[in-house]
């Protein structure tokens, strides 16, 4: 092993020789093919110890003394300039691949990256680190190796002249799409993660040093940048917990957006601003011109790094202390003005349709929401107002609690969903909430799903009834509130989409029996409705609706139920078992609903 050892140095030093004697001699042609040449070897040497290839020896001491011996080489004062130089161009990116074997090559090799920056241009250095970082050997697609290219560029920034901002812009992807790559990669037992983010938050600090001595409209989208870095951090770091779950690495993401959050104030971002969007929206129109947005696709998760951030300090106290808010009087807020609620509804769907997010979060978000709408003194709205504009909004953010209501591992957790999801749909217009529910129910492809929207409809003209019938005026408020509310034709649209699907032919069965159900429950409700009050909204009562109700939804249906069940009593298996269960029920209301159609058609 000593013998293998003393080889490699013996031919480290020979090639560096042969580098430093052409490069002085200006043989630029021969000093590259002698430069690729060492980096070959130091390449060669780094795979076989990270990959473990040399039996019966100890990388980490074969990588100390390597990295000891190109140390002690560079820092001769018998090297000149021009050699470091030309050798800063290819062995910083070299030497970081020898950080993955230990923990104390990461420490040396971190040590030769800031005496290149300290020796070579920061804005070469700035170049060659930036490329390391964006073109790592697949093997070295780890911490480790970052870790060192990662603290050179939280060094070498500072040390920039001229065009800080820009020269930031161009580094900050490099280093965001690093992060990206590394959380979706991490697991509990690499310690590295967690130097990875404080290195990219050593940049942060960095880059808010420069901030203090600049003035004017650089030091405004310099702060703007920061603030976009901050909160991609914040959905790095928040992703990677997902990869974790033992309460010392929640720990470890907490410290990191503890950090991260002191940021906040210093970018003027306010967690007002932050959960309803409007300060992330001016920050990135600084940031991402119109006509230059190549390479911004990295802060493409900002909204969901604002949202995140809020979360956090809702989960946290210690958060909100650093980021200097008072959450109480955001809450407050966002209680007394309809607009900034809506606006946060939809800052929050990021989180709750976000896959790579750790269930707690989600939690934490639904928690948040839920605290929010529980302290809504009213829900008045102006009827001058036009409420289409938030339809979007609203309709994607339901999409998104739809999301944790099916998916949420803990029935606590998809309870509060479905309670937040009834509390948002009460906060939207009456005169927008049938539209919204209409949209969400077509794109749906989940029966279940679909059957609690159309008992959310259900639920919504029962309590339009309950309101109607109690107004002092009965006859006039039956015909405003039944003719701009739920109780419309528009209503039946949604039973014919489950009934009579828009590709044809009845419903799916057993798939579709609880979107099924429903639609049979609503469609029975609106008819013994409409006929104990004499009234006819929906139209529903009519000979042609009738009609097309018996003969194109319900007889289609009886046929596909009977043949169906049919078929399940004669096997009798587990699968037949289940499937008689679940059209039981279907079967009992569709025949009701058959009974009272032909009973109001023969009345006609």
């Amino acid at each position: 092993m000593v013998a293998a050892s003393d080889a490699m140095v013996a031919t480290l030093h020979q090639t560096l020789a042969s580098c430093s004697k052409s490069i002085e001699a200006g043989d630029y042609n021969n000093s590259e093919e002698l430069i690729a040449e060492l980096v070959n070897f130091l390449n060669s040497i780094s795979d076989s110890l990270v990959s473990r290839e040399r039996e019966n020896e100890d990388p980490e001491k074969i990588a100390v003394e390597i990295l000891t011996q190109i140390h002690q080489y560079i820092a001769s004062p018998a090297v000149k300039q021009e050699v470091i130089d030309a050798l800063a161009f290819e062995l910083p990116k070299a030497v970081a691949r020898f950080a993955c074997v230990s923990t104390k090559c990461l420490e040396i090799a971190e040590d030769l990256v800031y005496w290149f920056i300290q020796r070579c241009s920061p804005r070469d250095m700035l170049s060659i680190l930036c490329e390391a970082i964006g073109s790592p050997n697949e093997l070295f697609t780890v911490p480790g190796y970052f870790i060192p290219l990662l603290g050179g560029l939280s060094k070498v920034l500072v040390l920039i002249q001229r065009r800080h901002y820009q020269q930031v812009k161009s580094a900050v992807p490099v280093i965001l799409n690093v992060l990206k790559t590394m959380c979706s990669t991490s697991d509990d037992e690499d310690t590295d993660h967690e130097k990875l983010f404080h290195r990219a938050i050593g940049i942060a600090y960095s880059i808010r040093s420069i901030c203090v001595n600049l003035e004017g409209e650089d030091k405004k989208k310099l702060r703007a940048l920061l603030g976009l870095y901050v909160l991609q951090i914040m959905v790095d770091n928040s992703c990677a917990l997902a990869s974790f779950g033992i309460p010392s690495d929640i720990l470890k993401c907490l410290s990191v957006v503890v950090e991260l959050s002191d940021f906040l104030q210093h970018c003027e971002l306010s967690y007002v601003g932050l959960i309803t969007g409007c300060e992330v929206d001016t920050i990135y129109k600084l940031v991402v011109e119109d006509d230059s947005k190549d390479g911004m696709d990295c802060f493409s998760q900002a909204k969901l790094g604002a949202a995140l951030a809020v979360i956090w300090g809702y989960k946290a106290s210690e958060v909100g202390t650093a980021a200097k808010a008072d959450l109480p009087v955001v809450i407050m807020e966002l209680q007394g003005n309809w607009a900034r609620r809506c606006e946060a509804i939809g800052m929050l769907k990021y989180i709750f349709s976000c896959a790579n997010l750790p269930w707690e979060l989600k939690q934490h978000g639904i928690r948040f929401l839920l605290r929010v709408l529980d302290g809504i003194v009213s829900h008045s709205h102006d009827d001058h107002v036009d409420y289409s504009v938030y339809m979007p909004t609203f309709y994607t953010s339901l999409q998104a609690v739809e999301m944790v209501i099916m998916y949420a591992p803990d029935s606590a957790l998809r309870k509060d969903a479905f309670s937040a999801f009834k509390k948002v749909l009460a906060d939207i217009p009456i005169s927008l909430r049938f539209d919204v529910l209409r949209a969400l129910l077509k794109n749906s492809d989940s029966s279940s799903m679909i059957g609690i929207l159309l008992d959310c409809v259900k639920e919504e003209m029962r309590m339009g009834k309950i309101e109607r019938n109690s107004s002092a005026d009965a006859v006039l408020n039956s015909k405003v509130s039944q003719s701009t509310g739920f109780w419309n034709p528009s209503v039946l649209e949604l039973v014919e989409v489950v009934l009579r699907p828009p590709k044809g032919g009845p419903p799916s069965l057993p798939q579709s029996s609880d979107a099924v159900l429903s639609a049979l429950n609503l469609y029975r409700f609106i008819l013994i409705t409409e006929s104990s009050g004499n009234s006819n909204s929906t139209g529903i009562l009519s000979k042609g609706k009738l009609q097309k109700a018996y003969n194109e939804w319900f007889l289609p249906l009886r046929t596909l139920v009977t043949g169906t069940m049919a078929e399940s009593q004669k096997d009798y298996d587990n699968l037949a078992c289940d499937t008689i269960c679940a059209l039981n029920p279907v079967e009992l209301v569709l025949y009701r609903c058959i009974e009272l159609v032909e009973m109001k058609l023969k009345q006609l």
